[in-house]
């Protein structure tokens, strides 16, 4: 029987580090991204067959992203006593009944539906699986536990995204959507048989009364914090989806890359990424300020360079491949300090509010990037991620400094 693993006091004797629970999760996260992203790889096709626009294709893009945005802290509430295993199971189940749904859609707004289904399970799924990890480890081993669970994530843009662009080059657009929603309920089999259990979040706070612990403030001190760290990763993540969810567009006509090899570039940008995964585990795991200073520096440095030498090819698709490296510190770290800043008994409710903060990024970020593409054309995506990363490295400034003053007021 899998027994239930507690969030560990640091005073107590560790457990062995869970490296099947995690890896277990990152094999979920990897097919919910791989779910969600499908159609940047897959523009020209889908438009083609359903007799719409590009950008309307990225509007599928957004709409999932609405959807997780408006339901997943109401969803995370509402699924507040439920065991997080089971829910974990069911919500991978769902993803793959939405994806069932979206490779037999008859027309664009069917598919609209079933994306708008997709991203409610999504949102939920990242409420639960964002905070598991660290009710899992200690807090000193958050930074690598988040890695290797969002390393499902970058194995997505690594393997699943290039892999479903592939195959829906060669076999239509509907066979990657059909795909996922197998392996969705492979995933779930893993999930259900292998993930050790945690206690829900109502649970843990009846432990907290039942233990002596104090009852919870109706204001926690640790919100602001919170609050900082959801509105910097939005205004980050609205800069990059504006130019990733047009990705193909660019490469095509920026780049002047051949069609049928923006699945290995796409490949190339993962794997740079999972190296940037790699750096935030373990070199900047303790030191998440630190790393997501680099990482927005390179990133704009590595952006900067793409759209300047884009007649280039050889310059250019080095600088997208550092974009890609760099760009794979920002995520893990932006959650490793959300969970050092959040108290542990709202984990799972901050949680929530970064992932609807994330993915109001990616919603905003390809209804920008659509608006933008009539008037001044794809060139101009990279400067308008320019400009709000430097919004983004700002905000991250400001809450670090914040963050320090309150520590030495204390």
């Amino acid at each position: 029987m899998t027994t239930i693993v507690k969030s560990p006091p640091s005073a107590v004797v560790e457990s062995p580090f869970p490296w099947t629970g995690l890896i277990v999760l990152a094999t979920a996260v990897f097919m919910s991204v791989t779910a969600e992203m499908v159609p940047t790889g897959l523009l020209p096709e889908m438009s083609a067959e359903l007799g719409v626009t590009p950008s309307q294709i990225g509007l599928l893009v957004t709409l999932f992203a609405l959807a997780v945005v408006a339901t997943s802290v109401p969803l995370a509430a509402l699924t507040r006593r439920f065991a997080r295993h089971s829910l974990i199971v069911v919500v991978l189940l769902a993803v793959s009944a939405t994806s069932i749904l979206a490779a037999v859609a008859p027309s664009y707004e069917f598919l609209a539906v079933a994306r708008v289904l997709g991203g409610m399970a999504h949102g939920l799924f990242w409420a639960v699986v964002g905070a598991y990890s660290g009710h899992l480890v200690p807090k000193r081993h958050l930074g690598r536990a988040v890695a290797i669970t969002t390393g499902g994530g970058t194995l997505a843009f690594v393997l699943g995204v290039p892999l479903a662009t592939v195959i829906g080059q060669s076999f239509g657009w509907r066979v990657p959507f059909a795909a996922i929603a197998v392996l969705a309920v492979c995933a779930s089999v893993l999930i259900f048989m292998k993930l050790p259990r945690v206690p829900s979040p109502a649970a843990r706070a009846l432990d907290d009364r039942t233990t002596g612990s104090p009852r919870l403030a109706r204001f926690d001190p640790s919100i602001p914090g919170v609050v900082m760290v959801c509105i910097t990763v939005a205004v980050i993540m609205v800069g990059h989806y504006a130019i990733y969810t047009f990705i193909t567009p660019y490469l095509v006509n920026q780049l002047h890359v051949a069609p049928g090899s923006i699945g290995a570039l796409l490949f190339l940008y993962g794997a740079a990424g999972a190296i940037g995964l790699l750096l935030a585990g373990f070199v900047f795991g303790r030191r998440p300020s630190l790393g997501l200073a680099v990482g927005i520096t390179v990133t704009a440095i590595a952006v900067a360079v793409m759209a300047v030498f884009s007649e280039n090819a050889v310059v250019a698709i080095v600088a997208f491949a550092l974009w890609g490296a760099a760009f794979g510190l920002i995520p893990p770290l932006m959650q490793v300090r959300l969970l050092h800043t959040a108290a542990p008994h709202i984990r799972d409710t901050a949680n929530a509010f970064f992932s609807s903060s994330f993915n109001v990024g990616i919603a905003v970020g390809a209804l920008f990037g659509g608006m933008l593409l009539p008037g001044f054309g794809v060139e101009s995506l990279p400067y308008a991620y320019l400009a709000l990363l430097f919004v983004g490295g700002g905000l991250l400034a400001l809450a670090i400094v914040s963050a320090r003053r309150r520590r030495l007021e204390a």
